[in-house]
């Protein structure tokens, strides 16, 4: 049987998830362009970018999808206690694009990576429309760990996390959860499951369980203070 696959062009246009491949799970739609507008209605209905460096623009939308609710999330007892000891610094919005650029650098098992300088461009645009965050976990002067997204509504759409520390990006994490909790956030999109993430409480949902709950928190808005730059209390 022949699969087509969707060949975006110049028009804001996605398919409906519903026709996203099951092999590869969720693959969607190729081509297209990661301007902010594009990427703004891909993340408004479910819908992610995620290529490497030497391939088309790729979109997905997968089934299951990986997703945290907030007032879900898992600290290990071990994580619990670094909690407790550190004297690291948490922040919200202090140094996206110093974020950005850390999640994009090589990482010791792949020399790929997905976060290409166009796709750095159009999220630097993305936090200057206040679309786009980060999470900073700080050494004194310091950034050792954190993590961004892109908020669409009431849900928080992670897109990648770093760490220099042990256990800095698990704890942007929490400072992640705990922020969004206080403004009465219930999700966050982590797109796809992995076992660090599964540690953390990530659990996957069909997708059509995901679709029905960004159909509501995407109509829904934060007060403007949640994402001032601001330090985050644990």
């Amino acid at each position: 049987m022949t699969i087509y696959l969707t060949e975006l062009d110049s028009t804001l246009y996605f398919p409906s998830p519903e026709e996203a491949l099951e092999e590869p799970n969720g693959l969607l739609a190729i081509g297209g362009d990661l301007s902010p507008s594009r990427l703004l209605t891909a993340y408004y209905n479910g819908i992610f970018p995620w290529y490497n460096a030497y391939q088309p623009i790729l979109w997905w939308s997968p089934d299951p999808r990986g997703v945290l609710p907030t007032d879900q999330l898992h600290i290990s007892r071990s994580l619990k206690k670094a909690l407790n000891k550190t004297s690291l610094r948490f922040t919200v919005n202090q140094a996206f694009m110093q974020v950005v650029t850390e999640c994009a650098a090589p990482r010791r098992y792949s020399e790929d990576t997905w976060i290409t300088n166009e796709f750095m461009q159009s999220y630097a645009i993305l936090h200057e429309m206040k679309q786009a965050h980060s999470i900073e976990v700080w050494d004194n002067e310091q950034l050792v760990g954190g993590l961004y997204g892109i908020s669409i509504g009431k849900l928080f759409c992670g897109e990648s996390m770093f760490h220099h520390r042990p256990d800095a990006s698990k704890m942007a994490l929490v400072a992640l959860c705990r922020h969004l909790a206080r403004y009465d956030a219930p999700l966050i999109d982590c797109q796809m499951q992995n076992e660090y993430l599964a540690t953390m409480g990530v659990q996957e949902w069909p997708r059509a369980d995901f679709l029905h709950q960004l159909a509501l928190l995407r109509e829904q808005s934060f007060p403007d203070e949640c994402w001032q730059p601001q330090v985050i209390t644990l």
